[in-house]
């Protein structure tokens, strides 16, 4: 960690937390983007005339009838009337506008702070990685969107989960880098203890699985808990036979790779609750006062995430509801964000 005891202004330091709030709501905006099949409603992705989106009954017909091309119409909304299509057009536009307002207030005033030498070469590499990240997310995305123009009604799970990782890797570098600017670390000695990293890496890999729930749309196929339609372990996955690459790839017609990757989320989902049970009664007696605040939130946070991933997969009907499932990915979200944070605050402090 080295900020070179560059003082940054209280402006630049909220700057940095509103950035960090406005990933976030990308990320679930995403979400629901997903959730309410809205993805594909924008079949073009116009930089600056996609601003403005249909303003007359003549261009929302136009643009109704471009959807109408793809298969998602065809295959899935083939009864939808122009008033469907505003809903699903609706959150795929808040979406896109979220991510041009992101731009806007993080891009201008990192010019005029540039500009203004009130940021360091320091910051000024960090958030150059942190934009950078955040084209490569953009370009995932437009790549996944393409993936349910031909042939299919659904994005590509493994390019869906790909964009899903872009934007967590932008999250991590903003909370990294206001990490560093508050100089979040700690007075004592040797305590970026093992079982903190082990706790981030296991919950970054349920992330990656999280991603390919929703892509595969994993979720719809067992509803039921603690077992899964009766079973514990799926029987598609006992036979030998259907372990194989052509069956992660046909997730659409096939069942193995949904019962796969619901099962492995489950079973992460369990053991990050009891290493993170584990980790605050192993830390909690050791840790400065800021480092025990986020081990409290990353224990409140991680039953509260698998409470409403409980929650989310009994009230499947047909759908994932949309409420469970927005929050379980937001409240996710946050608990890898706390340990994130816990970890950072672990870091010594230098002199």
């Amino acid at each position: 960690m080295t900020t070179n005891n560059f003082k940054y202004t209280k402006i630049i330091r909220s700057w940095l937390i509103v950035g960090l709030i406005m990933l976030v709501g990308q990320v679930i905006l995403g979400g629901i983007t997903r959730l309410t099949g809205s993805g594909l409603s924008i079949t073009r992705w116009d930089i600056i005339t996609g601003i403005i989106p249909p303003l007359n009954a003549e261009q929302w017909v136009k643009a109704f009838e471009l959807y109408k091309e793809t298969p998602q119409f065809h295959k899935i909304n083939s009864m939808f009337t122009i008033q469907d299509f505003k809903f699903i057009y609706f959150w795929e536009y808040f979406h896109r506008l979220w991510i041009r307002l992101l731009g806007f207030i993080f891009l201008i005033p990192f010019i005029i702070f540039v500009l203004k030498k009130q940021l360091d070469f320091y910051l000024v590499k960090r958030l150059a990685l942190v934009i950078l990240l955040t084209i490569l997310t953009a370009s995932a995305g437009w790549i996944m969107v393409q993936s349910g123009l031909v042939n299919r009604p659904w994005v590509n799970a493994y390019k869906l989960t790909i964009h899903f990782v872009f934007a967590i890797l932008v999250i991590w570098a903003m909370l990294k880098t206001i990490a560093d600017v508050y100089l979040l670390s700690s007075n004592k000695e040797n305590l970026r203890k093992p079982i903190v990293s082990v706790v981030v890496a296991i919950t970054f890999l349920q992330m990656v699985f999280a991603g390919l729930i929703a892509g595969m749309r994993a979720g719809l196929y067992y509803p039921t808990w603690p077992d899964m339609n009766g079973e514990f372990i799926p029987s598609v996955l006992l036979k030998s036979s259907n372990w194989n690459w052509g069956n992660m790839i046909n997730y659409d017609s096939y069942l193995f790779a949904p019962a796969f990757i619901q099962l492995t989320h489950r079973m992460l989902a369990y053991l990050l609750g009891g290493l993170t049970i584990y980790m605050f009664f192993k830390l909690k007696g050791k840790v400065e006062e800021i480092s025990k605040k986020w081990l409290v939130i990353s224990l409140i946070l991680v039953v509260a995430q698998i409470v409403l991933g409980i929650l989310t997969v009994l009230y499947v009907k047909g759908q994932i509801p949309l409420f469970f499932g927005a929050s379980h990915q937001l409240v996710g979200l946050l608990y890898f964000m706390s340990l994130l944070f816990l970890y950072y605050s672990l870091r010594k402090k230098k002199a």
